[in-house]
């Protein structure tokens, strides 16, 4: 039996999930677009039973009918002065907010987490048991979700059209979040005055929204006294190519050596074969009628992204990633099916470079075949191969549904993070192929926005990048998390020391994408979870919080 130990004590058995060789059969593919994380949504729905009884916790009342949701009038267009937003707006549009009250005492902060790139709603469980219940609870404070404008029900706009898009940029959102600080009055709070600056506003946000807090506090420092920037990607990229190298760095044993030869047999054939060669790749995958090389790269390239979605909190993590370097690793035949494809495996073996190790890539190769078939293939029978997998082909429709169109207008626009194989340098094989470049990446930006320029990303590096500093912003990331490649923290950049009033900190024992945003109710808290790294890293948040407003205290 393969098994997976993660980081944090986290021992995970594929076959547990009923996972490994649950398919024989070679069927086509699902369309996902352009998603690099669609393995995950596969296995997620295999294992949904396992995930439900992991999650389970009947006495916890679902925090989307304990708090509320309230809206505060804000404007459309916060820079007139700017003709990038012509035409411009006189208009308001209701921004979102949650607040939870149980832990604040007269004089406490507000502890504001920025929603970032999805429904508000989604970040109710911080309130309720992670990092902003802890932080309220530690300073007596109120605790806030506020929803990023456009996402969730923060609608600006009647439709998500491209010229409607116009007003979601990063500045835009910032404007909502300072104008919510000093004009929000919280129901039941109408006679304490708990806006900025006569309370101490401290902004925390994880991913986008750790970066996104980090410039708040930068350009609007009279109104918020600090933030804490988890995973926060203050470097825009626009060839993201690095967020592959921390599966490459990180990945259980094997895993990632493993990933990088068989990418380097497909991409010989691909780039160096002839088309009798690359059918037979095509063909021995189960994907013999994907027209378009690259097309066919991108159906067998998701699961070394699974890394991102690993966590410590049993209630968010995806088995993906486990499942995939399980299949990759294992020393046994997983798919007894593939045992019929060993001449043709071997076949491309040598065409593609690894006759001398022609024994051991083969085993390889057979549950990599079978992992693709259970995980993409055979969720798409009865449809043609390229209309499952050449792509998304609407892009006119833009109903305020199409909710895709809104971080990838971001993407497109500002932020970049095409994670392509091509920019892997010539001498280190690449996690993903090579074909798969900013060209395609970026097809959505052209078909869906007609924008054809690279995205502006100097908007966002002119406040710091790689290297961002300002006075009360914490940096915290995680020592295996794949963005941490566009964080200050990247791997072989030289930082300061921690401060108190620039506290910095890698979360270690393995931690991803901010671990220290979930938390636990205390009745399930266990000598392993939360995990010593996260427990710390909370504790260090509330230890530097606190002087944070202590100094407040003396300056007001």
């Amino acid at each position: 039996m393969t098994i997976i130990r993660l980081a944090a004590g986290l021992l995970l058995l594929p076959q547990a999930f009923g996972l490994v060789a649950a398919s024989t059969e070679f069927g086509t593919t699902e369309n996902l677009g352009f998603f690099q994380g669609s393995v995950e949504d596969a296995t997620q729905n295999l294992a949904a039973p396992l995930l439900r009884r992991i999650q389970s916790n009947g006495g916890a009342p679902d925090p989307a009918t304990l708090y509320p949701s309230y809206t505060l009038s804000v404007p459309i267009d916060h820079f007139h002065n700017e003709s990038k937003y012509e035409p411009h707006s006189n208009g308001s549009f209701n921004l979102r907010y949650w607040f939870d009250d149980r832990f604040y005492k007269e004089g406490g902060p507000v502890i504001v987490l920025s929603g970032g790139e999805t429904s508000g709603q989604g970040r109710l469980p911080f309130l309720q048991k992670g990092i902003v219940a802890i932080l309220a609870e530690a300073t007596n404070g109120l605790g806030v979700i506020l929803e990023h404008r456009y996402y969730g029900a923060s609608y600006v706009t009647d439709d998500l059209s491209t010229e409607n898009l116009r007003f979601l940029t990063t500045d835009q959102a910032l404007a909502d979040t300072a104008y919510f600080a000093q004009n929000v009055v919280f129901p039941g709070y109408e006679d304490v005055n708990l806006t900025s600056p006569n309370t101490p506003w401290v902004a925390y946000g994880g991913s986008y929204a750790g970066a996104f807090v980090a410039i708040l506090r930068k350009l609007y420092p009279d109104i918020f006294w600090g933030a804490i920037s988890s995973s926060g990607v203050t470097a825009a990229v626009v060839d993201f190519w690095e967020y592959y190298e921390a599966a490459r760095l990180f990945a259980p044993e094997g895993c990632a050596p493993a990933t990088q030869k068989v990418t380097h047999v497909v991409d010989n054939l691909l780039l160096g074969g002839d088309r009798d060669d690359i059918l037979q790749l095509k063909t021995v995958f189960g994907l013999g009628n994907v027209t378009r090389d690259v097309h066919f790269a991108s159906a067998i390239r998701g699961g070394i992204a699974g890394l991102q979605s690993v966590n410590w909190d049993p209630a968010v993590n995806s088995p993906a990633f486990a499942l995939y370097c399980g299949n990759m690793t294992s020393t046994e035949v997983l798919y007894p099916a593939t045992n019929e494809l060993k001449d043709s495996i071997k076949s491309i073996l040598v065409t593609g470079g690894y006759k001398d190790e022609i024994d051991a890539l083969t085993l390889t190769m057979q549950n990599y075949i079978g992992y693709v078939n259970l995980t993409r293939v055979s969720t798409c029978r009865g449809r043609p191969q390229d209309s499952c997998f050449g792509g998304r082909t609407d892009f006119s429709t833009d109903n305020l549904n199409q909710v895709w169109r809104l971080w990838q207008y971001q993407v497109c626009t500002e932020w970049g993070y095409f994670q392509t194989g091509s920019g892997v340098p010539d001498n280190q094989l690449p996690m993903i192929s090579r074909l798969i470049d900013y060209n395609f990446t970026s097809t959505t930006c052209r078909e869906a926005f007609n924008i054809f320029d690279q995205p502006k990303v100097e908007n966002i590096n002119k406040h710091g990048g790689f290297r961002f500093s300002f006075p009360r912003v914490a940096i915290i990331d995680g020592e295996a998390d794949p963005w941490r490649a566009a964080t200050p923290h990247k791997i072989g950049l030289q930082y300061p020391e921690s401060t108190i009033s620039e506290p910095r900190m890698i979360i270690g024992g393995g931690a991803v994408h901010h671990w220290d945003e979930n938390g636990i109710f205390k009745n399930e808290t266990t000598c392993q979870l939360p995990p010593h790294p996260v427990k710390k890293a909370q504790s260090f948040i509330v230890e530097f919080v606190k002087p944070w407003l202590e100094e407040w205290e003396i300056q007001h």
